[in-house]
C-alpha cells in the first residue's frame, strides 16, 4: 500500500504528541519541590513505557471497533500481537492513539506530587488506562455510548470533542481530584498560600514550550482537509495566547503583579480549553474560549485552599476546569455545519449545549466512580502514599535513591531538604 500524505501527517502528529509527555515531565518537574523533581519526571516517563506496552497488547482494540456490553467498550482482542491482518494505515492510527493515552494518565501525576509511591503509581497507570481511558475513548470516538449512534448520543445529541476535552482533560482532571482525596494532603499543606513554590521556573517554561509545540499535532493530527487543518492551527495559536494574557491580567488585578508560572499555566489552560473545540469554532470563538479559560483557571487554582484538597501542581484547576469550559462553550460557540445546527450564538438552539452538558456530566460520573474504585483498591492493599519520614526526606531519595541537583564534591553530601530550607 502506498504511503499517503495523510499517513505522513498523522505520523508527524503522533511524534509531536509523544514529545508532549517529556514536555509535561519538565513542566511538572520544574513545578515540584527540588527533593521531588526526579520522581515527578519519572512518573511521566514510566507512563510512556507502561502505556506503550498496554496499548499495543490490548488497549488500542477497545476504542475503534464495534462495541460490546452495549457500547461501553470495544473489542480488546483486536491487538497488534494477535491480529495478523492489521494494515499499515491501521498501525499509523494505533501509534497516534497511543500518544493520547500516554499523556492523559501522565497528566494525573501532578496532583499527587511529593507523596506518592512510585510502585503504586506504576500499578495505577495500566489499570486506569485499561478501565477508564480506553472505554471512554471508545464511547466518544469509536461509536460507543456518547457517539451519534450510541444510547446517550441518540438521547441527548452527539457532543463535539475533536481532540479530547472529555476523553483527555476532564477525564484526567477529575481522576486527579479523586486521587488527591484518597491519598491525602502533604504534611505542610495549607500553612500559607505560598507554602510551596516551583523550584525551577526556567524548566517549567521549557516544558510549556514543548507542550505548545506538540499541541499542534495533538489538535491537528485528525484534520480532514487543508481548510480544517488551517482553522485548527490558528485556533491552537489564538486560544492559549489569549488565555496567557487573561491569566496574567487576573494575577495583576488580584495579586498586584503577573508571574512566569501564571503565564505558563495560562498557556496550558488555553490549550486544554481549545482541544475539544479546535475544529468547530471561529478564530474569534477561540479567543473567547481562551479568555474564559485563562480567567476561570486562574481563579480556580485557589479553590484547593478553600476546599482543602492538596492538588500539588494545579491539575484540577487547569485541566478539569479548562476542559469543562472548552467542552461546554461549544454549546454556545460551535459553528453550523452545512448551514445546520451550531451553538446558541449561531441560532442553533439549545441542542448542542444539552449534548455538551450531558457528555461532561457522564464523563465526571464515569471517571469519578471508576477512579475511586481503582485508587481505593491500590491504597488499601499495597499503599499509595510514602511514609511521613520519606515524605520529609524527599521522594527522589526514598523512591529512586537519586537527587536532582548534585555538583562535584558536593554530590556525596548533597542534602535536598537543607538546600530547600536555605532557599
Amino acid at each position: 500500500m502506498e504511503l499517503t500524505a495523510g499517513d505522513v501527517w498523522v505520523m508527524i502528529s503522533a511524534a509531536l504528541v509523544l514529545l508532549m509527555t517529556p514536555g509535561l515531565a519538565f513542566f511538572y518537574g520544574g513545578m515540584a519541590r527540588a527533593k521531588a523533581a526526579l520522581n515527578m519526571i519519572m512518573m511521566s516517563f514510566v507512563s510512556v513505557g507502561i502505556v506503550g506496552v498496554v496499548w499495543v497488547l490490548w488497549g488500542y482494540g477497545m476504542p475503534p471497533v464495534p462495541g460490546i456490553l452495549g457500547g461501553l467498550v470495544g473489542d480488546p482482542t483486536r491487538d497488534v500481537g494477535l491480529s495478523s491482518h492489521v494494515g499499515s494505515t491501521d498501525l499509523v492510527g494505533i501509534g497516534y492513539g497511543a500518544t493520547f493515552a500516554i499523556i492523559t494518565v501522565a497528566l494525573i501525576s501532578g496532583a499527587v506530587a511529593d507523596r506518592t509511591r512510585f510502585g503504586a503509581w506504576s500499578v495505577f497507570v495500566p489499570v486506569w488506562v485499561t478501565l477508564v481511558y480506553c472505554p471512554l475513548a471508545f464511547m466518544v470516538w469509536g461509536g460507543g455510548l456518547l457517539s451519534a449512534d450510541g444510547l446517550l448520543g441518540r438521547t441527548f445529541g452527539e457532543a463535539i470533542d475533536f481532540a479530547g476535552g472529555t476523553v483527555v482533560h476532564i477525564n484526567a482532571g477529575l481522576a486527579a481530584l479523586v486521587l488527591v482525596y484518597i491519598i491525602g494532603s502533604r504534611s505542610d499543606f495549607g500553612r500559607s498560600r505560598g507554602f510551596h513554590k516551583p523550584h525551577n521556573i526556567p524548566l517549567v517554561m521549557v516544558g510549556t514550550a514543548l507542550l505548545w509545540f506538540g499541541w499542534f499535532g495533538f489538535n491537528g493530527g485528525a484534520a480532514g482537509s487543508v481548510e480544517e487543518a488551517g482553522l485548527i492551527w490558528v485556533n491552537t495559536l489564538a486560544a492559549p495566547a489569549a488565555a496567557m494574557l487573561a491569566w496574567m491580567v487576573t494575577e495583576r488585578v488580584r495579586d498586584g503583579r503577573p508571574t512566569s508560572i501564571g503565564a505558563a499555566s495560562g498557556v496550558v489552560a488555553g490549550l486544554v480549553a481549545i482541544t475539544p473545540a479546535c475544529a468547530s469554532v471561529s478564530v474569534l470563538g477561540a479567543l473567547a474560549i481562551g479568555v474564559l479559560a485563562g480567567v476561570g483557571s486562574a481563579l480556580a487554582v485557589g479553590l484547593k485552599y478553600r476546599f482543602g484538597y492538596d492538588d500539588a501542581l494545579d491539575v484540577v484547576g487547569v485541566h478539569l476546569v479548562a476542559g469543562i469550559i472548552g467542552t461546554v462553550a461549544l454549546g454556545f460557540l460551535a459553528l453550523p455545519v452545512d448551514g445546520e445546527g451550531g451553538g446558541l450564538l449561531y441560532g442553533g438552539g439549545a441542542a448542542q449545549l444539552v449534548a455538551q452538558l450531558a457528555a461532561t456530566a457522564f464523563t465526571l460520573v464515569f471517571t469519578g466512580v471508576l477512579t475511586a474504585l481503582i485508587g481505593l483498591a491500590i491504597h488499601r492493599t499495597i499503599g499509595f502514599r510514602v511514609s511521613a519520614e520519606d515524605e520529609a526526606r524527599g521522594v527522589d531519595l526514598s523512591e529512586h535513591d537519586e537527587a536532582a541537583y548534585a555538583f562535584g564534591e558536593e554530590a556525596a553530601s548533597y542534602d535536598p531538604i537543607a538546600e530547600e530550607t536555605r532557599a
